[in-house]
């Protein structure tokens, strides 16, 4: 249940207003005039609240429960209590999190602190909030609603579109972003590269002279680095979801809806078509080329460019269907030396 104290709440909604809003269709006899106050769990969850049920470990707890409603498969209504209403769902995932949102929607109070730096041609937006520390710097520009939370730094130059969040003591720099983008805390954005030429004489410092450009709906999570570009940009495509502790060096570009799980690591100029996935600790070569709806396993080492749809696991990244076969024989081979010993 969520805490009140954290969390504030909307509705309630009838059940056939959170079908037209969830994506769902109401199930065979539920009424679409039943009022619902709020989400929770299956165990936790009584007659006035939905639930949830979408994967095959909850179905016990699914037939006991008292929620009044539930959003859910096809191949779930039969685990489902004849008093539960049914809402029907092709990705019952994605409905709860449109529900969700819908009972606990992000927010901003227009505020401004007293105690907050705001550079005199800074630009900001109407209905922003910004926090005591937070600093804005000459010509930056914010939306409208806007969130900067505590100690935030937006740097000189930066512009942010409607209703972006940056969290507290994150600091964005050399950036253009769209609309909707949540920069989580302790996130860098558009730090210098890792760039410099190596000689006799010692490492140079290469100037980093180009951007970091987000496009719209981005979450990058806390203490995840996104370097700015040497020459053109870094860019990070609409849609895109960037865990905790990433590392996106400078000229990567990612394309629409890319999902990079904590601690994976991207090198320097590498290009990411759309909807890649790459899970955790996964790190890549410089000037690698990831086709559109690649999935890359975790821990997985890419040394060289993955086409599109494929799936690869391993160091260094084989075909999914390889290194199962791999690990087969593997095993087999540690059985035999055992035999031989």
């Amino acid at each position: 249940m969520a805490d009140s104290r954290f969390f504030k709440k909307a509705g309630p909604f009838t059940l056939k207003e959170l079908a037209e809003r969830c994506e769902c269709e109401l199930g065979s006899g539920a009424d679409p005039d039943l009022v619902l106050e709020d989400v929770k769990g299956l165990d936790e969850a009584g007659s006035r609240d939905l639930t949830w049920a979408f994967i095959p470990s909850v179905r016990d707890s699914l037939k006991k429960s008292g929620a009044g409603a539930c959003i859910t498969s096809e191949k779930f209504v039969e685990y489902v209590p004849e008093n539960m209403a049914v809402l029907l769902s092709k990705d019952p995932h994605r409905s709860y999190g449109l529900a969700a949102q819908l009972f606990y929607p992000e927010s901003v109070e227009a505020f401004i602190s007293p105690r907050a730096y705001i550079d005199e041609t800074a630009v900001i937006g109407e209905g922003c909030r910004i926090e005591a520390g937070a600093f804005i710097g000459p010509h930056a520009e914010l939306g409208k609603g806007c969130r900067i939370d505590a100690n935030a730094v937006v740097g000189a130059g930066v512009k942010l579109g409607d209703g972006c969040i940056v969290g507290a003591n994150a600091s964005v720099s050399h950036c253009l972003a769209g609309n909707k983008v949540y920069i989580y805390p302790g996130a860098r954005i558009g730090q210098d590269g890792f760039g410099f030429a190596m000689s006799v004489k010692g490492p140079v410092k290469v100037p980093q002279l180009g951007r970091v450009l987000i496009g719209d709906d981005v979450e990058i999570g806390a203490n995840t680095t996104v370097d700015r570009g040497a020459m053109g940009d870094t860019e990070i495509g609409s849609g895109t979801r960037i865990d905790n502790l990433v590392q996106v060096a400078h000229n990567v570009k990612l394309g629409r809806c890319c999902v990079m799980v904590s601690q994976v690591g991207i090198a320097g100029s590498c290009e990411f078509g759309d909807f890649v996935v790459a899970a955790g600790q996964a790190g890549f070569a410089g000037h690698l080329k990831i086709g559109t709806g690649a999935q890359i396993g975790a821990q997985s080492g890419m040394m060289k460019d993955v086409p599109a749809g494929a799936t690869v696991i391993g160091s260094p990244a084989m075909p999914h269907v390889d290194w199962m076969r791999l690990n087969v024989l593997q095993q087999k081979l540690i059985k035999e030396t055992k035999k031989g010993n």
